[in-house]
Order: C-alpha cells, then sequence, then structure tokens
C-alpha cells in the first residue's frame, strides 16, 4: 500500500511563499497536489503525470511550480505570491496501477 506524508503547511501572509514536500514510500510516476477549502470541491494545483508533463489548475496563473525527484521519491509545490483565496487543506496525490492514494493533508492559511 502506498503511502504519503505531506510537510510545509503553515500560516503565510499574502504576498508570501511556502514550498510542501510530499515523500512516498515507493516509486511513482504520477503525483502532485490537490487541495479543497471548507465547503468546496477538492480540486487539481499541480500534477506530474506519468510522462513527466505538468498540469495546473486555472488559479495558479503561474504562481506555484510542482517538481518531481524520482529518487527520492518527492514530490514538491513551491508557493509564490499567496492570497487568501489560497487557504485549504492540501492533499498530496499519487497514482499507481490504477489506485489513487491520497495523503492526510497539510493546512495552508493565508491571511494577514
Amino acid at each position: 500500500q502506498v503511502q504519503l506524508v505531506e510537510s510545509g503547511g503553515g500560516l503565510v501572509q499574502p504576498g508570501g511563499s511556502l514550498t510542501l514536500s510530499c515523500a512516498a514510500s515507493e516509486s511513482i510516476r504520477a503525483m502532485g497536489w490537490y487541495r479543497q477549502a471548507p465547503g468546496k470541491q477538492r480540486e487539481l494545483v499541480a500534477v506530474v503525470d506519468s510522462n513527466g508533463r505538468t498540469y495546473y489548475g486555472d488559479f495558479v496563473e503561474g504562481r506555484f511550480a510542482v517538481s518531481k525527484d524520482n529518487v527520492k521519491i518527492k514530490v514538491y509545490l513551491q508557493m509564490n505570491s499567496l492570497k487568501p483565496d489560497d487557504t485549504a487543506i492540501y492533499f498530496c496525490y499519487a497514482l499507481k496501477n490504477e489506485i489513487i492514494t491520497w495523503g492526510q493533508g497539510t493546512q495552508v492559511t493565508v491571511s494577514s
């Protein structure tokens, strides 16, 4: 069973930066991040697919960068120019053998 452990969430001022990290217990080619705010649907933030291509949610607007370390089996999300609307629980995502695994989630709060 794939296990995912996130870290890096916290409280940040608007316009600030934060980096999230997710470590996987085994090799996974497709990994990334989703987020969910209270009362809203979980939405795509950024994903690296099995071919190494990256996808971003429309709201990202060039502010975030996702990267994957295939040796350490980690995926990172560098977030810049954070807005209050970015406040949500961020979940690490992995797809392997047609099975989706979610991390436990890490809270990101953007507030002055």
